[in-house]
């Protein structure tokens, strides 16, 4: 969809900033990093960073800081599903979302998407346990 909107190819990957976190020491349990595949650099290049959920801003930031590996963007710009807004610990702001949602603290958002093995596409927001 999105090479029928530019008019041309656009690369793609995926990235894990697991270590880049800057919480990743103060877990309980330690974290199990997941695959980054990015076949390309982004070296003078727009990207688009795309997240589900925008909560603290952690995860964007650690995301920013594992990119640099693959080059210094020209611009970085960022999509997120939900935003929850009024949670954040740095100044982190979507370019682009889905949904605004006002959540509380005690509450938790979560995604499920049916090529993960849900019967459908779902936000859920609940109270943590």
């Amino acid at each position: 969809m999105i090479e029928e909107i530019a008019g041309q190819k656009v690369p793609f990957g995926y990235l894990d900033a697991t270590f880049h976190r800057d919480d990743f020491r103060r877990r309980d349990l330690p974290l199990k990093a997941n695959e980054t595949k990015i076949e390309f650099l982004i070296e003078g290049k727009k990207v688009i960073l795309i997240d589900d959920v925008l909560y603290k801003g952690r995860s964007v930031r650690a995301a920013l800081d594992a990119m640099i590996a693959f080059g210094r963007p020209l611009k970085v710009e960022l999509m997120v599903l939900v935003d929850r807004k009024y949670t954040r610990d740095y100044p982190i702001m979507p370019d682009y979302y889905g949904v605004k949602v006002n959540t509380l603290e005690s509450q938790y958002v979560s995604v499920e998407w049916t090529k993960n093995g849900f019967d459908k596409d779902a936000i859920w927001i609940t109270e943590k346990a």
